[in-house]
């Protein structure tokens, strides 16, 4: 039997929330939208017609697969971050929620700079920098990555933000030293890979058996970037530059310690929306 759109996604939410799943308002308009090739706009003005024996298909399809794990960016090939619509596949991980958390740092902190130049390290899809450069005019921003695959995804999402004049990609090895022609930086930005090694093989399967491994590996104990950042690309920071880290549940003493054996100071500590300490930034002293 035929079923209008309204149904459909009404049908859809449902079966998630069945399921478990969170978001599942979100998720089930997403789904619906893609599935039947409609914006949320669309959808909402045709809710009353009829979907197609053949779309309603494909929907429910896509939901059988969402069932079993897939999360809905990777189905949909898209997501969206501080209000940025982006671009994502499974060579980059899933912008979280919290991660807003850091991107509105580095952009309370350089909104107060001027002319600056930021970089955003691990940048993955690109999110944390694109909404420093689409919230701070005056920044300039370099999206660094070591996968040519997240690079591809970062020059996509440069373009369909339009922020081509002042956001460029470049492939930067974060556990590298920099090149010097690089230049200096007033903000560095980065939400490395931070799970210890062993504990991703008991990570939800809609993360371990999806995003990709070299997103998510921060070593034996999962601190590895956080050193090697710290320590080998602070000569890319001016004197008194700031660096911005996402760190994970449990780690932000630990990187606090780090950042402060390397010379920075006026560390400091910001929690998510869960009360989770997610956000780990200093100011690199200058030498008396």
């Amino acid at each position: 039997m035929a079923v209008t759109y309204n149904n459909l996604y009404l049908d859809i939410r449902q079966q998630l929330r069945r399921s478990g799943v969170e978001a599942a308002t979100l998720e089930a308009r997403e789904l619906v939208c893609f599935g039947v090739g409609k914006s949320r706009e669309e959808l909402q003005r045709d809710g009353g017609l009829y979907a197609s024996p053949e779309l309603e298909r494909q929907v429910r399809q896509l939901v059988d697969r969402r069932l079993a794990g897939e999360p809905v960016a990777y189905l949909i090939g898209e997501w969206e971050f501080y209000g940025l619509p982006l671009d994502i596949s499974r060579d980059v991980l899933i912008p979280r929620p919290d991660t807003e958390v850091l991107a509105e740092q580095a952009i309370r902190c350089c909104k107060t700079l001027g002319e600056c130049r930021v970089l955003d390290l691990c940048a993955g899809s690109g999110c944390v920098g694109l909404a420093v450069g689409a919230q701070v005019p005056q920044a300039r921003v370099v999206l660094g990555e070591i996968s040519d695959a997240a690079l591809k995804i970062c020059r996509q999402n440069i373009r369909r933000n339009g922020l081509s004049g002042r956001v460029v990609s470049m492939r930067a090895d974060a556990l590298d030293k920099p090149d010097k022609a690089l230049g200096e930086f007033q903000c560095i930005v980065s939400n490395p890979p931070y799970i210890p090694r062993g504990e991703i093989d008991g990570l939800d399967g809609s993360v371990r058996d999806y995003e990709p491994r070299l997103a998510l590996d921060g070593g034996e104990d999962g601190l590895d970037f956080y050193r090697g950042i710290t320590e080998k690309w602070k000569d890319a920071l001016t004197a008194g530059g700031r660096l911005y880290f996402e760190v994970g549940i449990g780690q932000a003493d630990e990187v606090l310690r780090i950042m402060r054996a390397q010379g920075f100071g006026d560390i400091q500590i910001v929690k998510d929306t869960h009360e989770i300490p997610r956000v780990v930034f200093g100011t690199l002293c200058t030498e008396v």
